[in-house]
């Protein structure tokens, strides 16, 4: 666990206090953080949804007093043109947020297109096991209960290593041990499991 911290030099609200820091999204992090020696004032930060990409957009905007365009790839091309203009001209930095960057992008734009090519990149990957196994801990401190080691190892054994698979893990997780009033244990968890595929029963 000694990869794992809070940013803890960033503001923390109820909603991005769960934000953690691991080596799927340090770079990420350290990027956002210098945003003052940006060669532009605009950077990219892509990532698979549910990896904490609009969460860590929001602690962006609370520490610059920047801007952040989430699901750009999902926006018009012209609104985001004249927003990188902006920015650029305003001198105040702004966070584009996509799936995937270019040519998996597709920008139509030509002049678009030239200005994304000259932005800085930066990108969460998929979650490691010590980020799969702090965030489980974290959700469910927060609720009064513990995870046990057994279930820790047996889910980290079987399970997707995918940020969107651990999101589901943790809402099946949470809707389980909520209708059978029950503690986490290994049963639950494997019941969890099975429920979204993981594993047959």
């Amino acid at each position: 666990m000694s990869q794992i911290a809070l940013p803890l030099d960033w503001p923390e609200s109820t909603d991005d206090s769960a934000f953690i820091v691991d080596q799927s999204n340090s770079e990420a992090v350290r990027h956002l953080e210098h945003w003052s020696l940006w060669p532009v004032r605009t950077s990219l930060l892509t990532g698979p949804r549910k990896s904490g990409r609009s969460c860590l957009g929001r602690l962006f905007v609370s520490k610059s007093g920047g801007d952040v365009i989430d699901d750009a790839d999902l926006s018009d091309e012209e609104t985001l043109f004249h927003a990188w203009n902006a920015a650029q001209a305003s001198r105040k930095p702004l966070l584009i947020i996509a799936d995937e960057p270019p040519p998996r992008w597709e920008i139509t734009l030509p002049d678009l297109r030239t200005r994304i090519a000259a932005t800085p990149k930066v990108r969460i990957a998929e979650p490691s096991d010590q980020l799969i196994e702090a965030r489980l801990h974290h959700h469910f401190a927060a609720r009064g209960l513990a995870v046990p080691q057994n279930a820790i190892d047996y889910l980290l054994k079987r399970m997707d290593r995918s940020h969107y698979a651990l999101h589901h893990l943790i809402e099946t997780l949470d809707r389980m041990a909520f209708e059978r009033r029950s503690r986490l244990t290994l049963g639950l968890v494997r019941d969890a499991m099975a429920e979204l595929g993981f594993i047959d029963l």
